[in-house]
């Protein structure tokens, strides 16, 4: 396919790529302050919540102000990444908030006083040149499409089947995991978040411009907020868990690589983003994609704080 035939932005779609990464920077800020607050819960009440806080530590995190501060931060985050996927293509700015991973990096570098040494630079860059070039080749090979009720159908149920299994390994074997299960499991379910609110965001603009029409399939719209509440709350709480076992730039490395990988996988393989992508693009969103995540598992290996 030559190049000029390639999907292009347009300038407002454009305009959701700094929507997204000041959307990053809060981002970045709100994880680091949640972590602390839930250190100083930790602490206060002597007990690791590695394996899943208890009710009692929840309630005490939101007495906690630099967790509620956190909490705030990462709201308007959230209000900024939905602006961005209004703007543009989910496989264009879900990946961006891979920047944030190196603000909390740096961040978190200075707050523990822990420099970080060659090992784990190396891995936060492999991170984000691997989400990097996603966004990249995302940019110029995907577009948005109108969603079907059968692709809704097949998010949802993707997505039960998801919540099932994650539920089920946490009530088993929680004490057995390792903070990498926390990531991994909040990443898939962030990733399910930002697609199912890009369709819900999709829907709300086709009924601006219809008049508000609405029909029999709305009902799948109601689902689709419903299962992104889910998503989140489950996410959000292995969110605070893994800050109880590691620091919070390996958290953030984790979420800014999964989630959009989940999220753009779906937006691909699903949605059809990238239904008039040349075949080169499907190799190079593999590749980078196997980039990030072992940037990742490098990082879980070779972060300083786990060593000490």
């Amino acid at each position: 396919m030559p190049l000029d035939s390639l999907t292009s932005l347009t300038p407002l779609q454009a305009l959701g790529i700094p929507v997204a990464l000041i959307g990053s920077i809060f981002l970045a800020l709100g994880a680091q302050f949640q972590h602390r607050g839930v250190a100083k819960v930790d602490a206060s009440t002597l007990t690791d919540g590695g394996s899943g806080l208890s009710v009692r530590q929840l309630l005490l995190l939101v007495r906690r102000p630099s967790w509620v501060l956190g909490t705030l931060m990462l709201g308007l985050a959230v209000v900024l990444q939905l602006f961005s996927l209004y703007l543009a293509p989910l496989t264009v700015v879900q990946p961006l908030g891979a920047v944030a991973l190196v603000i909390t990096s740096i961040v978190n570098a200075r707050v523990s006083r822990t420099k970080l040494d060659h090992a784990s630079i190396r891995a936060i860059a492999f991170c984000v040149g691997g989400v990097g070039l996603f966004v990249g080749v995302a940019a110029v090979t995907t577009t948005s499409q109108p969603v079907h009720e059968t692709q809704l159908i097949a998010v949802l149920v993707i997505l039960v089947v998801v919540v099932a299994a994650i539920v089920t390994l946490f009530v088993l074997f929680r004490t057995r995991f390792s903070m990498l299960f926390f990531i991994i499991a909040a990443g898939v379910l962030f990733g399910f978040v930002a697609t199912l609110a890009k369709v819900v965001i999709d829907r709300v603009k086709t009924l601006l411009l219809g008049g508000f029409h609405l029909t029999a399939s709305d009902i799948l719209t109601v689902l689709c907020v419903l299962g992104l509440i889910l998503a989140a709350v489950l996410g959000s709480y292995f969110v605070q868990t893994a800050y109880s076992s590691g620091p919070p730039d390996l958290v953030v490395a984790g979420l800014t690589v999964i989630d959009p990988l989940v999220g753009v996988t779906i937006g691909i393989v699903v949605l059809g983003e990238a239904a008039t992508a040349p075949l080169w693009a499907a190799f190079a969103f593999v590749i980078a994609g196997g980039i990030a995540i072992y940037g990742v598992f490098q990082l879980s290996k070779h972060h300083p704080q786990l060593r000490a």
